[in-house]
């Protein structure tokens, strides 16, 4: 995959990989401590939480000037629009957007972007991201787990998971 305006930055003890392919805005999260990751091993986000991220972005760049259609930010991005319907329903949901009715309608934020968490907008389309098999934050073990609580990985997947939780809902809309 080729970059383009690939910038590479810390942040709270991680790296991250911001750049701009095609009109689409990837983060990628690298933990700054060498735990044997390589650039193949990047998790990614799906894209309902990349296209969301970017309608979010688009929204709060219009933020104060009223409606935005969902339309233009589909053909602007290059996105399906039938499927940005279907993220703004949850986003709607999750009470981080509002939708204005009529010939001057689309969506707008419904808070200020410095008051909506990155972390918000992932919850709301991808669901709360689980890295281990368990619960989060407990020593109960879940009954798919085949390990039980000798599971050599859920101490290390619960610090990741605590460790993206704190990066996404400590930056803002405000923050892109």
């Amino acid at each position: 995959m080729k970059m383009l305006n690939q910038e590479v930055f810390s942040y709270k003890s991680h790296k991250y990989i911001d750049f701009i392919d095609k009109k689409k805005y990837y983060i990628y999260v690298i933990p700054t401590k060498k735990l044997g990751i390589e650039w193949s091993d990047i998790m990614k986000l799906s894209t309902k939480g990349r296209y969301g991220l970017l309608a979010m972005y688009r929204l709060r760049e219009s933020h104060g000037d009223g409606p935005l259609p969902l339309n233009r930010i589909a053909e602007d991005e290059n996105l399906s629009e039938a499927y940005l319907e279907q993220l703004f329903a949850s986003l709607k949901k999750a009470e981080l957007i509002n939708s204005i009715r009529g010939a001057q309608g689309g969506y707008v934020l419904a808070r200020d972007p410095a008051d909506i968490k990155i972390g918000d907008i992932l919850r709301a389309l991808e669901g709360d991201i689980e890295l281990s098999c368990c619960p989060d934050d407990s020593d109960e073990v879940n009954e798919t787990c085949i390990k039980g609580n000798d599971c050599a990985m859920k101490n290390i997947l619960d610090k990741i998971k605590a460790s993206f939780d704190e990066v996404v809902d400590s930056i803002s809309l405000a923050d892109m």
